[in-house]
């Protein structure tokens, strides 16, 4: 019996031989050797996107239609940043490597961690870049967490990641930029299966009119709020030629190299913890260990060690030890700006485990317009990670 996002499944435990994924990630398979299906995806990608000369082929070409395409503006693209390690490498690299002049966008959802506030602030100051803070309606924002625990799925920063994903492209469309940088790489996060990061601005919105207290504000172009669905997605991609890129991917990134370079050239300092530039992912992390039994380092560690940027021995040995992020004064501080009390919070993790396909979403439209999504994906209107964690992976 091996418990799967909550839910018990009878079936055997079973470990990839080759990274440190599980049968306890959704939709996870196993060949005959007993490499697993993650594995596979990232051979793809490690031969889809090399990160070696022709890598610095295909970003020289990126980056020329990017310069070409903002030519006679301010800005030649968008850069979102938290404060992290990757999003400011990806920065700093921008600026001094590529020679882009990006607008920095950060979007703040009240949980900010004050390093890497700090991170940001430095790192624009140092690099010569603009910084535009999108600040969220906060009462939108912390109701929308609410949502998320009564609605009892894993994706419990649900309003944040939409917001992120909405400001981007509200900010692009503002200042005419065609461009948006994400600093993700499939070599040091892999891909979290779909059934944990469902993206879905429609299911966001049918949640919350079931679950929440506030009424969301509407979408408008400039300025979208919590609100990016298919039709909105649509403007934004189709109707204004807005594109997304990773470079990363084409990079021989490291994280170790990446944290010496960053703490010489721009006093940055690490968070603590991947995805601890916001604190709300302390009481996310107690929520999945305790609830869900979800371990997000499987999917992180295992893609260090099929980039060989960590052994598979240390791998498995750092999944055992307990996770920093999960601070017990981070999660009363979590509880306490969400304005619930300790009982309430205790009472919305007692409830049952649901999945997000138990709600209404788009995913059927998605599975409809899988072709078009491909054409749009490999045109770089969306990155091959996204199609393939919605349409090659299994989520179930």
């Amino acid at each position: 019996m091996v418990i799967v996002s909550g839910f018990e499944k009878d079936i055997v435990y079973q470990q990839c031989t080759r990274c440190i994924c599980d049968n306890t990630i959704p939709g996870i398979e196993f060949d005959g050797s007993g490499e697993c299906s993650l594995c596979k995806i990232h051979d793809t990608f490690d031969a889809a996107f090399p990160n070696d000369t022709r890598g610095e082929e295909a970003l020289r070409k990126r980056f020329d239609k990017i310069k070409a395409d903002g030519k006679n503006k301010k800005y030649d693209c968008i850069i979102g940043i938290s404060g992290g390690r990757d999003s400011i490498y990806l920065l700093y690299l921008s600026v001094t490597k590529w020679k882009l002049r990006p607008l920095a966008v950060h979007f703040n959802d009240g949980f900010d961690n004050p390093v890497a506030g700090e991170n940001m602030l430095k790192a624009v100051r140092k690099l010569g870049v603009e910084l535009r803070t999108v600040t969220s309606d906060f009462r939108e924002c912390k109701d929308l967490k609410i949502t998320d625990l009564k609605a009892s799925t894993p994706l419990l920063n649900n309003g944040t990641d939409v917001g992120i994903g909405a400001a981007l492209y509200s900010v692009a469309y503002k200042e005419g930029i065609k461009h948006i940088l994400f600093g993700q790489s499939f070599r040091t996060e892999g891909i979290r299966p779909l059934a944990w990061a469902y993206f879905d601005g429609d299911h966001l919105r049918a949640i919350q009119k079931q679950f929440g207290s506030v009424i969301l504000a509407k979408w408008k172009p400039e300025n979208a709020g919590f609100n990016l669905g298919i039709k909105e997605m649509f403007f934004y991609t189709v109707m204004q030629g807005i594109r997304v890129h990773s470079p990363l991917y084409n990079y021989p990134y490291s994280r170790e190299e990446s944290s010496e370079i960053l703490s010489r050239e721009l006093d940055w300092v690490y968070p603590g913890a991947h995805y601890f530039d916001d604190l709300y992912w302390s009481l996310i992390t107690y929520i999945h260990r305790t609830k869900f039994k979800i371990n997000f380092r499987l999917i992180e560690y295992s893609a260090l060690v099929r980039s060989n940027q960590l052994s598979r021995e240390a791998a498995l040995e750092k999944s055992k030890l307990p996770y920093q992020i999960e601070d017990p004064k981070i999660i009363l501080l979590c509880i306490k700006r969400l304005g619930i009390t300790q009982e309430e919070f205790d009472g919305y993790v007692a409830r049952p485990p649901r999945n997000w396909w138990d709600y209404p979403n788009s995913y059927k439209w998605m599975q409809l317009g899988r072709i078009p999504i491909f054409v749009l994906t490999k045109m770089g209107v969306f990155t091959q990670v996204v199609y393939d964690k919605y349409f090659t992976l299994k989520f179930k």
